[in-house]
C-alpha cells in the first residue's frame, strides 16, 4: 500500500490529478489502516486533520437524527475521498463514517493536501467538482425523501445497490446491509422496511435468501421508482 502512483483506485478520485512527485510525497507521509466491519473512521463532530482515501471496502456516511435514528446519507466505495469538505471549510465532521465491511484506507495529513491545493490547480478543481457533485446528490436525496413514497425509495435503493456494488455468484446483492441499515438509507422505521421487503418477496419482485436479497423482477422495480 506504500506506492500511491501504482495504486489502482487513485484513478477514481481527485488523487489522479497529482503529479508523480506529489504522489511520492503522499506515499511518504500517509498512514495506512485496516478498518474492521462496524468500526468508525471518524464520528460526527470530530475534527479531521486530513483526508481518507478508500482503497478497499465500503463505508456508510450517516447522521444521527434528533429521535436517535441513524440516517444514511451516502455509501462510499473504493477510490473515493473522505474529509475534504471539513478540511476546506475548517469545520468539524458533519457526518459519521462507519465500515460496512472490512476496509483498507489511507490517511493523508491536512498540511500536505493543502500544499497541493496551492500548487496544483487540476487537483484543487477536481476536489471542488467532487464536493459540488456531493451537494447535487444531497439535493436529489432531499427531493426523493420529500416526494417519493417509502415503497418507491426502497425499490430505487435495491436497484442502486446492485448496480453500484454488483452481485454474488448466487445473484444476491453483494453488499450486505442489515435491515436497520437499509431502513436508514430509505428514511423509514426498520419495521416498515421489513414489511415492504416481505411484500416485495410475496409479489415476486425479490427473493430473500437469509439476510441477502436477490432482485428477481427488475422491470417492475424500475416501474415502481
Amino acid at each position: 500500500m506504500s506506492k500511491c502512483e501504482q495504486c489502482i483506485v487513485r484513478q477514481f478520485s481527485s488523487i489522479k490529478a497529482l503529479t508523480k512527485d506529489e504522489l511520492i510525497k503522499v506515499a511518504n507521509c500517509k498512514t495506512a489502516y485496516t478498518i474492521k466491519k462496524g468500526q468508525s473512521l471518524f464520528e460526527e463532530g470530530e475534527n479531521l486533520n486530513g483526508i481518507y482515501c478508500i482503497k478497499d471496502g465500503v463505508c456508510k456516511l450517516s447522521k444521527l437524527s434528533s429521535n436517535g435514528k441513524d440516517q444514511i446519507i451516502k455509501l462510499v466505495k473504493p477510490g473515493e475521498l473522505l474529509g475534504q469538505r471539513s478540511m476546506i471549510s475548517e469545520e468539524s465532521a458533519n457526518l459519521s463514517a462507519v465500515a460496512l465491511e472490512d476496509m483498507e484506507v489511507c490517511f493523508v495529513p491536512k498540511a500536505e493536501i493543502l500544499q497541493f491545493f496551492t500548487q496544483n490547480n487540476d487537483f484543487s478543481m477536481d476536489v471542488m467538482r467532487t464536493i459540488c457533485g456531493d451537494l447535487k446528490e444531497a439535493d436529489d436525496h432531499m427531493v426523493n425523501m420529500a416526494q417519493k413514497t417509502v415503497k418507491q425509495r426502497l425499490a430505487e435503493t435495491l436497484l442502486y445497490l446492485e448496480d453500484t456494488f454488483g452481485s454474488n455468484e448466487d445473484g444476491t446483492i453483494r453488499l450486505l446491509l442489515s435491515r436497520e441499515e437499509l431502513a436508514g438509507m430509505i428514511g423509514t422505521a426498520t419495521e416498515s422496511c421489513i414489511r415492504l421487503l416481505s411484500e416485495f418477496n410475496k409479489k415476486g419482485y425479490i427473493d430473500i435468501v437469509g439476510k441477502k436479497i436477490l432482485l428477481k423482477d427488475k422491470t417492475t422495480l424500475k416501474k415502481i421508482t
